[in-house]
């Protein structure tokens, strides 16, 4: 059976997630609110974000929010993205995350990336400490390649834990999580919350209009997102959505929401006008036929290497 998250009173994480990258960053107080408060009035449930993102200001401003809707909500974070996945990092950067965000507990701590140079009996062991003492309630792994959350699966279960939730890149130009990590979750019963679903704002059709963004600002996401058939795609997907009468970044939302294995990806934004299109792919629900035509637009890649890449 595969894990499902709910927030403390037990209400259960909604069909995407939002992810709070860009609170303190990209997006100020006011706008961080703003897309906090249209995520509760589509129905979101399930809020990620991390020790590392903008300096700490994305957990304080997101702490900031919960206010009375708290046990409303799943709260999940990640650690270890810097110093590894040790003891003493561990509880280091869990304590100031429940502290930066006012919590007792953490819905879901995430450990940020594969850590190769520690003990994962270290780090699973010091994962129990916290869940024992209330401070965690379930544990994920992000940017982990297949065989990596499989060890680290059978690690924990020797703590009597197990790995509710991974995260990995999956979108409709990045289609690698589609050869081992998606068809090794759903056989471990392990729910899928896929990050950058629109491509770095590829999917949205934004760069074929001249207008900016992170692949225009950000030499690690022009490279990421750099080869034309990329960008063919993305045209494709414009095209296709303009013929729908729908945004492209909706398509784009849904088309990884609709895999058959169920993940539930996170969206993000840095207003809410610019995340009304993702939010709307909360309640459309996608035809099989439009499903393949997207699908279409791209290419699964075959099997090729265990190398993944990482967004902080």
């Amino acid at each position: 059976m595969k894990h499902t998250l709910t927030s403390p009173n037990g209400t259960p994480a909604s069909r995407l997630a939002f992810g709070t990258m860009q609170f303190g960053g990209r997006a100020d107080a006011d706008a961080s609110r703003a897309m906090f408060d249209a995520c509760l009035d589509a129905g979101i449930t399930h809020f990620d974000t991390a020790h590392v993102y903008t300096d700490g200001a994305s957990e304080t401003l997101l702490g900031s929010f919960l206010g009375d809707r708290r046990d409303d909500l799943i709260i999940a974070t990640k650690a270890a993205y810097d110093g590894g996945a040790g003891r003493a990092n561990l509880l280091q950067s869990c304590e100031m995350s429940r502290s930066r965000m006012k919590l007792d507990t953490l819905d879901v701590l995430y450990l940020h990336r594969f850590d190769p140079d520690t003990d994962m009996h270290e780090t699973f062991q010091t994962m129990a400490q916290l869940k024992t003492a209330g401070h965690i309630r379930k544990i994920g792994l992000s940017n982990f390649a297949a065989w990596q959350v499989v060890k680290a699966a059978g690690i924990a279960a020797k703590f009597d834990l197990d790995i509710a939730v991974i995260q990995p890149m999956y979108n409709l130009v990045k289609r690698q999580a589609e050869v081992e990590i998606l068809p090794m979750a759903d056989d471990l019963g392990i729910l899928v919350a896929p990050y950058s679903p629109l491509g770095g704002g590829l999917l949205t059709g934004k760069y074929a209009k001249g207008e900016a963004g992170r692949l225009t600002q950000d030499d690690r996401y022009a490279a990421r997102y750099a080869p034309d058939v990329m960008h063919q795609t993305a045209v494709g997907l414009s095209d296709l959505a303009a013929d729908m009468g729908m945004h492209p970044a909706t398509l784009a939302v849904a088309w990884v929401a609709a895999h058959p294995t169920g993940p539930s990806p996170i969206i993000s934004a840095r207003s809410a006008e610019q995340l009304a299109p993702s939010l709307a792919a909360m309640t459309y629900d996608m035809p099989a036929d439009v499903y393949a035509k997207i699908a279409a637009l791209s290419q699964t890649p075959p099997p090729a290497t265990d190398r993944i890449e990482e967004q902080t």
